[in-house]
């Protein structure tokens, strides 16, 4: 089947399937009783070209040392080469005979041939490509493999001398190839790994560096091996995660939300589709290791263990992953035998055949553990407080329906996550949360006591589930703010501990108390880190960002923030045991550097996540408690305390600094850029000065010196007074950009010009008539008219589902005044009816190709109305994100045509045609190949749906920030039922 992971193999298939789609079309109307024209031309034409291609395919093959290319390519070739002698024949028998059924049958094998063999021959070419790239890779990680034997500063140049090319090379393939790659997620999976692996090198032979010195030096060299094998592990599986991206072809856009029925079905699928191939590839002890048989039948086992992990029954999941890990062993020796040219002994023999039942073995508990979790109904609650708030609600609003406790336990789970972030909040937050947790749970109980009673659709139930959903909102809310304070208060200083732990590892030796130092530096720094990290993940879970990037993001930074910290104390430690060492300190300011890249990046992050105003407001608040603290401390004529909050008042000023630079260089609506400009300048340093600080800290120097001086008490009061509101400016500037209405309601009336009638009062109007039933409101005004015709989806239609999901989307919004609106829309109604002519209900070929391609135009329409808006947008943040949502869709739309066109050669396709003499021809394709293109084209649809539903999301979020004096308007009007206007 095809694939169009490449932009290479996009660009040569779709002319391909277009001049296919045009035989398919010319085939459906010679069914209907008209000749056929005469094809020789068109036919010789595509014969020179398979020709040709043909030629330079056996010529690769024999320039090539690839084994498997040997391997993989010729029976393409042979089906390219078998389907345009198919063409050939077909066209010499339509011009003997324009109505001729067995030419028409040749003419649809040959196309769907050529279409199938090409992308075969160019996924053969691909992969031998990829495994080019996959040796460079490997061979730096053979370089990696020896770097303990690196012991002398000669084994390091040499080593560096040796690696610096093959690292380069490795560099500029999986860059070049990140540039050719069509899916969006696996180009910056690349892009990551690769800069991590860039970013490493020099702290990698910087720690084998230090390795050497410390050992030369005679002391002990353990902490500095550890360090070193720390870095060499790191590259490793940079480099093996650039190796798994690199062979993968395909991309689920809906995985990371879809529910667990949905994945495992698909995952399902996936077993079905490569178990031939893997089977073929145990029973041929010639096989080779790395082919697509070997490759198909790793790829049963990553299915095996996606739908392990959802399995509502323990018991299903871990025999499933028992067998996986049995079969991996065993594979690991079958690889091991054929390696040794030991493929054909009884040994391996006997262990193919008990791979093989094992794989039938698993694909039948694979089964099993779906029914039993489709049976069960158990979903398992959100990953966000937000999506298991929605969850409980929907819930609350049918206490009745049986949701097999999901309800329920995604209630729980947010109480709980409430009084894990409350165990860290100071009073009276704590306190107020704690409150809210408990009422929550008491409404809870209560509740699930009633419908363990059968009470649930009770007065009495209905009562307490509308007062559990407003507490549980309240709940989440209050967890929001919540976690930003917490971010206040965290993120307030970031580097503090580690200067602190840097300054230790420096004493010199023989200080009193150096030891005892360094290990109250080296806690407090380890301490401070997870922290940071901790509620870097929770405002990941609970903050209610909804942006899935940035939480992923934060929970991959926040992993190798947990992962470097002990590495950073490892190297301060080298260092601490030998100050004098110069390699040993340059490698700690490279651990350093590393840290606080990582700590900058997962803060900036967390800001993105929380809301600027709020935080900005939290800041405020922290200064306003402080001020209490020092005013205090004045009064007790404690001068370290004095200065210890007076530091923090500095520190919160300038994170919030920090903000308001961050939001003016967000936005690119230059009046708000302005004033929040404006606003910070009494904050913004001059020369690294900052204006409004400096004095205050000033101040509260001269107050610490002498606490009991009432003008240097005066002057402090004066200074701070003017920090707290330039603070207050701030934060009324960033809250200033709400965005624009662009449909404001009209200017009230001149309330001087209302005058009380002379006339008297109007007069009464009629009685209402029993009789007659008042006529009905009038509908709300919309263009929607197609809406009330959309197909109810059924559980076995994906692609219904997939494009009802999208109409239930864009059906929130009214289509007046807002294209991307009126083009979703169209499009999910393309898809409804691509649906029904996939499953054979109506239509034709013919229909099932224009179809596909509208959609395909669709797809293009709204890419560029997403782009025009994002032009548009001021907000860098947003813009960004609508760009890479609707990016995708062109080409998923491409790929859509193409695989509705290897369908419109299936239709049909096993449906034995009569011939002259009264017999029938048999079809050539098989069940299983229509099958396949019936699950790709699925895939598809839904990837593409689920593009278009994310774009409309983006784009409204992009519209409330939009400039105003562009001239560009698009209006967000939410529909409602004629009864609630």
């Amino acid at each position: 089947m095809p694939v169009f992971h490449t932009k290479t193999i996009e660009s040569i298939l779709e002319p391909v399937a277009q001049q296919v789609s045009r035989l398919v079309i010319l085939h459906e109307e010679a069914e209907d009783g008209n000749a056929m024209p005469d094809l020789a031309r068109p036919v010789q034409t595509v014969k020179l070209a398979v020709d040709n291609l043909v030629k330079v395919g056996y010529d690769t093959i024999n320039s090539s040392e690839d084994q498997i290319l040997k391997q993989d390519m010729p029976p393409a070739l042979n089906r390219v080469e078998e389907a345009s002698l198919l063409l050939l024949q077909a066209s010499e028998m339509l011009r003997a005979d324009p109505f001729s059924a067995p030419a028409r049958k040749k003419l649809i094998e040959g196309s769907r041939g050529i279409l199938q063999g090409t992308s075969s021959l160019l996924l053969a070419f691909d992969e031998s490509e990829v495994r080019k790239i996959i040796r460079v890779c490997k061979n730096v990680l053979e370089y990696l493999a020896i770097t303990e034997v690196v012991e002398r500063m000669e084994d390091l140049v040499t080593y560096v001398r040796n690696l610096t090319p093959v690292l380069t090379r490795m560099t500029k393939e999986v860059d070049a190839r990140e540039k050719e790659l069509t899916h969006q997620v696996h180009r910056e999976m690349l892009v990551r790994s690769l800069e991590q692996v860039k970013n490493l090198t020099p702290v990698l032979i910087s720690g084998i560096k230090t390795f050497i010195t410390v050992k030369d030096s005679g002391k002990n060299p353990q902490d500095t091996q550890a360090n070193r094998d720390y870095l060499v592990r790191k590259m490793s599986d940079e480099i093996h995660e650039i190796i798994r991206v690199l062979q993968l072809t395909t991309y689920d856009e809906e995985e990371w939300d879809a529910d667990d029925i949905t994945v495992m079905k698909k995952a399902q699928s996936g077993i079905e589709q490569k178990m031939k191939q893997a089977t073929d590839w145990l029973q041929d002890p010639a096989a080779l290791i790395g082919s697509l048989g070997d490759k198909a039948l790793h790829q049963v086992l990553d299915d095996a263990r996606k739908i392990a992990e959802r399995c509502t029954n323990p018991a299903d999941r871990d025999q499933i992953l028992k067998t996986v890990g049995d079969i991996e062993s065993m594979v690991d020796a079958l690889c091991e035998l054929r390696q040794l040219g030991k493929g054909d002994s009884p040994q391996a023999m006997s262990l193919a055949r008990e791979i093989q039942k094992k794989l039938g073995d698993l694909q039948n508990m694979t089964n099993v553990a779906i029914a039993n979790t489709e049976r069960s109904g158990i979903r398992r609650p959100a990953p966000t407080v937000d999506g298991k708030v929605e969850q409980a609600r929907t819930w609350l609003a049918n206490p009745g329906m049986d949701d097999k406790g999901l309800g329920e336990q995604a209630t729980r789970l947010v109480v709980s996550e409430g009084r894990k972030i409350a165990n860290s909040c100071p009073e009276p937050m704590r306190k107020e949360l704690l409150r809210l947790c408990d009422e929550t749970e008491i409404l809870t109980n209560q509740l699930a006591d009633l419908i363990r009673n059968g009470q649930g659709n009770s007065p009495q139930a209905r009562a307490i589930a509308n007062h559990l959903s407003e507490k549980l909102f309240q709940l989440k809310n209050k967890i929001k703010e919540a976690l930003i304070n917490q971010v206040a208060e965290d993120f307030i200083d970031i580097s503090t501990p580690l200067k602190h732990l840097s300054e230790a590892s420096i004493v010199p030796i023989g200080t009193p108390g150096r030891d005892q130092n360094f290990a109250e530096k080296s806690q407090n720094f380890e301490g401070h880190a997870n922290k940071l990290a901790d509620t870097a993940k929770m405002v990941a879970t609970a903050g209610g960002c909804r942006n899935k990037k940035t939480v992923e993001e934060i929970f991959k930074t926040s992993a190798q923030v947990d992962d470097l910290t002990p590495q950073v104390t490892t190297a301060a430690k080298i260092v601490f045991q030998d100050p004098g060492n110069q390699a040993a300190q340059e490698h700690f300011d490279l651990m350093k550097k590393r840290w606080m890249d990582n700590m900058e990046r997962l803060r900036g992050l967390v800001d993105e996540a929380v809301d600027s105003s709020a935080l900005i407001k939290a800041e405020e608040e922290g200064i306003m408690r402080d001020t209490e603290r020092v005013e205090d401390a004045i009064q007790m004529k404690d001068p370290p305390r004095i200065g210890a909050h007076a530091s923090n008042i500095a520190r919160r000023a300038n994170r919030v600094l920090q903000v308001a630079q961050q939001e003016a260089e967000n936005s690119e609506d230059p009046k708000y850029v302005d004033h929040v400009n404006q606003a910070a300048s009494n904050l913004r340093a001059n020369l690294g000065v900052v204006e409004s600080i400096a004095p205050m800290v000033q101040g509260a120097k001269g107050v610490s010196m002498n606490p009991a001086d009432t003008n240097a008490q005066q002057n402090w009061r004066k200074a701070n007074q003017t920090l707290i509101d330039a603070v207050r400016d701030v934060r009324g500037a960033v809250t200033v950009d709400a965005g624009v209405d662009q449909f404001p309601p009209p200017p009230p009336p001149d309330l001087s010009e209302l005058k009380i009638s002379d006339g008297g009062a109007p007069p009464r109007p009629p009685l209402p008539n029993d009789n007659a039933t008042p006529p009905r409101p009038p509908p709300p005004e919309t263009d929607d008219e197609d809406e009330a015709a959309f197909p109810t989806p059924q559980a076995n239609q994906p692609i219904m589902m997939a494009a009802h999901a999208l109409h239930m989307e864009a059906k929130q919004w009214s289509s007046k005044d807002n294209d991307i609106i009126a083009a979703a829309k169209k499009m999910a109604l393309l898809m409804a009816k691509l649906s029904q002519l996939v499953r054979g209900e109506g239509g034709s070929k013919k229909d099932l190709i224009a179809t596909a391609k509208s959609i395909a135009e669709s797809s293009e329409e709204v890419t560029r109305l997403a782009k025009k808006l994002a032009a548009e947008c001021t907000d860098k943040q947003m813009r960004k994100n609508l760009l890479q949502v609707c990016e995708r869709i062109p080409t998923i739309g491409t790929q859509l045509k193409i695989l509705s066109t290897v369908k419109a050669t299936m239709l049909g396709a096993q449906e034995p045609i009569p011939a002259p003499d009264g017999s029938e021809i048999e079809c050539e394709s098989s069940s299983k190949e229509d099958q396949e293109a019936t699950e790709m084209l699925v895939g598809n649809a839904q990837n593409l749906m689920q593009a278009v539903k994310e774009t409309v999301r983006a784009a409204e979020a992009a519209s409330i920030k939009i400039r105003v004096d562009s001239g560009y308007t698009i209006r967000w009007l939410r529909r409602r039922p004629w009864y609630t206007s």
